[in-house]
C-alpha cells in the first residue's frame, strides 16, 4: 500500500512540472505557404524560353535537413499538377532557372510545395491567382 502511495505521490509531482517542458510553441509555428513572384500573372512565356521563377515563402519553424522543396506544372488551370519542373531543392531556395516546355496553355499554374520525409507533412502551395501562357510560337522573329 505505500510503494502505491509513494507511486501516485512522485507521479503528481511528475506531472506538475511537465508543462515546462512540453512544447506548445506548435500553436504559434507558421504554417507553410508560398508566394509566386515570377511568372507573373497573365505573363506570355515561349517554349525554349529560360525564365527564373521565383518566390516568397515562410517555412514552419522545423528541423530542416530532411525537408524540400518542388515546382510542379499545371497546364489546366491547377486543376492537375502533372510535372515536377524542378530537381530536388533546397527547402530555403527561393528562385530556380527553368526551360519552358513546348506545351501551349492559356492556363499555366505553379505548385510550390514543401515537406520532408518523417519531418514534415507535404504541403502544397498551388499559384491559381499567378496564372500564366505557355505560347505556341518560340516569339522569335524571323
Amino acid at each position: 500500500m505505500k510503494t502505491r502511495i509513494f507511486v501516485a505521490i512522485i507521479f503528481a509531482v511528475a506531472l506538475s512540472f511537465a508543462p515546462q517542458f512540453v512544447s506548445t510553441s506548435n500553436a504559434q509555428t507558421p504554417k507553410y505557404s508560398a508566394q509566386l513572384i515570377t511568372p507573373t500573372a497573365g505573363q506570355i512565356l515561349y517554349p525554349g524560353q529560360r525564365v527564373r521563377v521565383e518566390w516568397t515563402h515562410t517555412l514552419p519553424n522545423v528541423n530542416l535537413a530532411g525537408c524540400e522543396e518542388e515546382v510542379w506544372l499545371s497546364l489546366d488551370g491547377g486543376r492537375t499538377f502533372t510535372a515536377c519542373i524542378t530537381p530536388i531543392m533546397d527547402p530555403k531556395a527561393t528562385f530556380f532557372y527553368w526551360t519552358v516546355p513546348n506545351t501551349p496553355t492559356n492556363a499555366a499554374v505553379m505548385d510550390i510545395r514543401f515537406g520532408g520525409e518523417g519531418w514534415y507533412p507535404e504541403c502544397f502551395a498551388p499559384q491559381p491567382a499567378s496564372t500564366f501562357v505557355i505560347s505556341q510560337s518560340t516569339g522569335q522573329l524571323y
